[in-house]
């Protein structure tokens, strides 16, 4: 653990400010680097999400699926515990034996890689185990693999519910950009996803580990018949007015002392916003009088401390 912390740790020892995108990610790192973190996110692009009452997804197998039609959503860059995903089956199976007779369907979204974590060690990826653990309705499951985006915008705006589990780890811009496509999410009651959701104002949100929980969620949602319209509304307004990326740049932008343009471009040598790296942003050029390095932190760390709970209750 202090291998795997210590180049995190040198970074924030010479930078000049650091960056988390959540509260939760900053309070995981030593109380002494804190003072120097700040939380900004990075946001997400809320203009290109929001509602579409006329929308539709067509599955893999041809079923055609509607706004307004009784639809579970599953969003995940792979399909893994890390993400809930065997959680999700388990509650999967519950809400269709419930609703053997209605026509819900699931779509999932997600890889059969690994992100996080292990690939499991009996099969060759998450999403085969779990079809051997539970017993789903081929007709009314449908496994994308990854979308291109607006395939994917599609799904989230037929969804009539949004189901986002996580262990406490980093915020995916899938729970983010569920919430500002006006969808009903029904997530786990884990870091950092609390600092978004707030249960009954603009989503809902039920333990990780209650599969009985969750399943009575998501099926709550199936049979909201518009009641749900409010948190909806709330959660879509809440992600546009905290959450987009002309705030995230603008966050660095002024922590960084520049212009938002000026910080564009000085930036632009890194990859991404979310990477654990040491940047060096070169001031000077944007007419600043030095040269500053910015950390950009994810504050996961210790990782493996934080999820050992959660890779214990795997069965």
């Amino acid at each position: 653990m202090r291998t795997w912390n210590a180049l995190h740790a040198l970074n924030l020892t010479h930078c000049d400010a650091g960056v988390s995108p959540t509260a939760w990610q900053r309070s995981r790192h030593p109380a002494a680097f804190r003072p120097a973190i700040q939380v900004i996110h990075e946001g997400i692009e809320t203009d290109l999400l929001g509602p579409d009452p006329d929308a539709t997804f067509t599955t893999p197998s041809g079923t055609v699926l509607k706004a307004g039609d009784p639809v579970i959503t599953y969003v995940a860059r792979n399909l893994e515990p890390y993400r809930g995903f065997h959680r999700f089956m388990r509650a999967l199976q519950a809400v269709q034996r419930r609703h053997r007779h209605c026509h819900c369907h699931a779509v999932i979204v997600g890889g059969d890689e690994v992100s996080y974590g292990q690939r499991p060690p009996d099969a060759p990826n998450w999403r085969e185990k779990m079809l051997r653990e539970v017993s789903l309705d081929p007709v009314r499951t449908h496994f994308t693999g990854k979308l291109p985006h607006a395939a994917y915008r599609k799904v989230l705006q037929v969804s009539a519910a949004h189901v986002y589990l996580t262990y406490p780890f980093v915020l995916s811009w899938s729970l983010l950009e569920g919430m500002a496509a006006g969808c009903l999410v029904v997530g786990s009651r884990t870091a950092p996803v609390e600092e978004v959701i707030v249960d009954g104002e603009n989503g809902v949100l039920v333990d990780f580990f209650d599969t009985e929980a969750l399943a009575e969620r998501i099926c709550e949602a199936l049979e909201g018949e518009g009641r749900d319209a409010a948190l909806r509304d709330t959660a879509r307004t809440e992600i546009r007015q905290r959450y987009t990326v002309k705030q995230g740049v603008a966050g660095y932008g002024l922590l960084a002392g520049l212009g938002v343009a000026g910080f564009q471009t000085a930036a632009s040598p890194c990859e991404t916003p979310r990477s654990q790296n040491s940047c060096r942003l070169d001031n000077r050029a944007a007419g600043c009088d030095r040269a500053s390095h910015l950390t950009v932190s994810a504050g996961v760390g210790r990782r493996l401390e934080m999820s050992e709970g959660y890779e214990r209750n795997l069965s």
